[in-house]
């Protein structure tokens, strides 16, 4: 009898891509502190068109200091290397894609609880997780940006949580910065209302630590609920299964309150301190610059539950195109265009999209209208799209469908002669500052609205440094993947705003040695230091 759920795991999903000529499988050893995200990069970076790109599945990991993995996989672009790939694992038709995600919002079907699960095969507590080589130290989570990271960070890790008040769980997808094989930090984004950060206050308020679980390997249609944009107080697990057309199976953890896929690869549960906070960081973001250190939450590790053999799935992400913009760009677009046409009623809009290259979607919107929309329509297209959420919208251009949005020549045609800029323009203060670099003085940002129809030092480029990219090239080569053309920039460069000290963290971190940037951060942690508070100035005290 076939006691599998009614949709894929992470394996089985390989397996898919596998059949369909879309994974590479890469048997040799790489170096996942130094190689193993550089590697990839070259997918992006080296001219190959969207449609040959494909995902990578490596299966004799090592890192920077020899040690090998046994029974563990790396898999990176697994999720959304292409938009052809995120359908697979979504189940749908590409075009489908955005209806799917509509029906399923729509709709949720809530989750089921089973007693036994694949991801608690093997359960690690107490001394399990202490020491250098065991807990998060044993797992083989890649460096994403050598050169500039400071530590292995989970990329693709959702991070469960529960609203104190409700009982109601959020996954949501935020980047976690190892710090000990016991300890790791998280990001929860202020600026876009992330449903962790929000409880974590309520914890704080509570004089509680919060309890949390990290989802490793997470079968496709859970991964995608992570980064797409619902409401707070929704389940991202009902959608799910939604999307599933059945219950997602969930088991309760073993050192915490909290409800997990049954079928992930790996669980890492913990709590959260609520009374300090940690640098965390610089790590190489999806806006194309390095997120510079800063204080953010701290999680102690209560325990780590695995499949006997799993898989990792990392996200690669900095400089977009990448599959951090690609796993949004397919669901965010449809539910903008959703937004406009059907919530606010607004006439002639026929497309929104979002621009990837190097922007990474957030700051340009360009709203297609069709020919013969009144003028007031064009207004209210963009108005509403610039308000839709808080972090999506700096630039909101409206043009004609003769336009292709996909191409930024055109879109720049478009406004140098089809829009007047002291009428076709408009400037909305007061605009969050979203996620990237801060502009200079720590100003509030704003919005422009262009009808065009009928910015000091910053921080490093974020990609692997130049040594890196060339090592992980003759590797390319080697391996015989497809010819490369590179498109600059296909390595990471200072712009300024980048200290000696992080250079250092970032050269331990390359060496294998980043545990002692978590001691480090450790010795500098902060009990009045507010999220995202900036962490500069802080001096190693020693290896």
């Amino acid at each position: 009898m076939d006691d599998r759920p009614g949709y894929d795991d992470l394996d089985a999903h390989l397996e898919k891509l596998a059949a369909a000529g879309a994974l590479h499988v890469i048997d040799r050893k790489i170096d996942k502190d130094r190689e193993m995200h550089p590697l990839v990069r070259w997918q992006y970076r080296g001219g190959i068109p969207e449609k040959n790109r494909k995902a990578f599945l490596f299966t004799n990991v090592t890192d920077a200091k020899g040690r090998s993995y046994p029974g563990a996989r790396v898999a990176i672009g697994a999720l959304a290397a292409t938009p052809d790939i995120y359908a697979l694992g979504l189940g749908r038709p590409r075009e489908d894609i955005g209806k799917t995600w509509l029906a399923a919002m729509a709709a949720p079907i809530p989750p089921k609880i089973v007693d036994t699960a694949p991801c608690q095969e093997v359960v690690l507590t107490g001394d399990d997780l202490t020491g250098e080589g065991k807990g998060l130290d044993a797992l083989p989570i890649p460096i994403s940006t050598p050169g500039y990271d400071t530590a292995p960070y989970f990329t693709a890790g959702l991070w469960a949580t529960r609203d104190p008040d409700t009982g109601i769980q959020n996954l949501g997808l935020y980047r976690g910065n190892l710090k000990a094989p016991d300890r790791v930090a998280v990001m929860m984004e202020r600026s876009t209302l992330a449903g962790g950060g929000v409880h974590w206050r309520k914890y704080k308020a509570r004089g509680e630590r919060m309890p949390a679980a990290v989802v490793l390997g997470a079968p496709p249609l859970v991964a995608f609920t992570g980064p797409q944009k619902l409401p707070l107080g929704c389940d991202e697990l009902t959608v799910a299964g939604a999307l599933a057309g059945c219950p997602i199976e969930v088991v309760r953890c073993k050192t915490v309150d909290l409800l997990v896929p049954a079928t992930a690869q790996v669980i890492v549960e913990g709590l959260i301190d609520t009374d300090s906070l940690e640098p965390e960081g610089p790590f190489g973001e999806s806006h194309g610059y390095m997120a510079l250190e800063e204080y953010n939450f701290s999680m102690t590790v209560t325990a780590i539950t695995r499949r006997q053999n799993y898989t990792i799935a990392s996200i690669i992400s900095q400089v977009t195109p990448c599959e951090s913009s690609v796993i949004k760009k397919v669901a965010y677009e449809p539910l903008y265009l959703d937004h406009l046409r059907n919530t606010l009623n607004i006439k002639g809009v026929t497309r929104v999209s979002m621009h990837e290259p190097l922007t990474n979607l957030r700051r340009f919107l360009f709203i297609t209208i069709a020919k013969g929309t009144p003028h007031t329509e064009v207004w209210r297209a963009l108005l509403g799209a610039a308000s839709f959420t808080p972090a999506i919208g700096k630039f909101c251009v409206a043009i004609d469908e003769d336009i292709d949005p996909e191409n930024t020549d055109h879109v720049l045609w478009a406004m140098a002669y089809r829009s007047n800029p002291i009428a076709d323009t408009h400037v909305i203060p007061n605009r969050g500052k979203g996620h990237g670099p801060q502009l200079p003085g720590g100003a509030i940002d704003s919005t422009l609205l262009v009808d065009a129809t009928a910015k000091g030092d910053l921080p490093p480029v974020a990609l692997p440094k130049k040594e890196f990219m060339d090592r992980a090239r003759a590797i390319w080569e080697e391996l015989g993947l497809p010819a490369l053309s590179p498109e600059s920039p296909w390595s990471g460069y200072s712009l300024g705003d980048w200290s000696e000290e992080w250079d250092a963290c970032a050269a331990r971190a390359a060496s294998g040695d980043w545990l002692a940037n978590g001691r480090r951060s450790a010795a500098a942690r902060s009990a009045t230091a507010e999220p995202q508070d900036p962490a500069r100035g802080i001096v190693s005290s020693g290896k």
